[in-house]
């Protein structure tokens, strides 16, 4: 069995003197899609905050591709290959949609190009001219996965990805995440939207007050109604 290429180890997050991650567990293996559902302020979001380097664990290990990241300023995170869609946004809003992508690839060891990034988002390609606030908020979510998929993500940690978005749109991205995981990607996916994520992720890990309360696939989680709705209110 090959080591996991993002492994979190009882890791312990504080938000000053309030304990929020509580030896939190939990791995994703490499071209793996996974899941970390939960009710609002379970941890999820700090969760990712804490992978990516925006908040310090005060224990626990973080390891990517067996090397240990945790305590290290973001930048250097995202150099070594985790790039975080938060979820809001945080485009540029004054830069055109090309302007904000070739930011983001100023600074990636390998970027890719922009008719790559056209390729899974032709509308960016129609509104590559078009300034950040002038994107709907699909849009701009579009263009904040773009960002990371330009630098060449290893593994790309998604923030409610799907949040106020339409059906249509979500639809969209939903495809989209799933393409990436076939050509390779590496996702985790924070989301509200349970449905939405279930239908690409390969496992799932659910959360409750700081803790992993569970850990299975889709198809058992979809089969288990009362645990559903015990955490996430289905």
């Amino acid at each position: 069995m090959t080591a996991p290429l993002l492994e979190i180890e009882r890791i312990n997050s504080f938000y000053g003197d309030s304990h929020i991650l509580f030896d939190v567990s939990l791995n994703v293996g490499r071209n793996e899609v996974v899941a970390l559902l939960g009710r609002n302020g379970a941890g999820k979001t700090t969760t990712l905050r804490t992978i990516m380097g925006v908040l310090a664990p005060r224990s626990g290990s973080i390891r990517l591709d067996g090397e240990p990241i945790q305590g290290r300023p973001p930048f250097e995170i995202a150099r070594r290959g985790l790039q975080l869609v938060p979820e809001e946004r945080a485009i540029f809003g004054q830069l055109t949609v090309e302007e904000n992508l070739r930011l983001a690839a100023l600074t990636a060891p390998s970027a890719w190009t922009l008719d790559r990034i056209y390729e899974f988002f032709p509308r960016l390609r129609e509104r590559r001219r078009s300034g950040g606030r002038q994107l709907s908020g699909g849009e701009q979510q579009m263009l904040a996965i773009a960002r990371a998929l330009i630098r060449d993500a290893r593994v790309i940690l998604l923030d409610e990805p799907f949040e106020g978005l339409a059906p249509l749109i979500v639809r969209d991205l939903v495809r989209v995440s799933r393409e990436l995981a076939e050509q390779g990607r590496t996702i985790l996916v924070v989301e509200q939207n349970v449905t939405a994520a279930l239908s690409f992720a390969d496992r799932v890990y659910i959360l409750n007050n700081g803790h992993v309360v569970w850990e299975g696939t889709p198809e058992s989680l979809r089969a288990d109604p009362a645990l559903m709705k015990a955490h996430l209110g289905i």
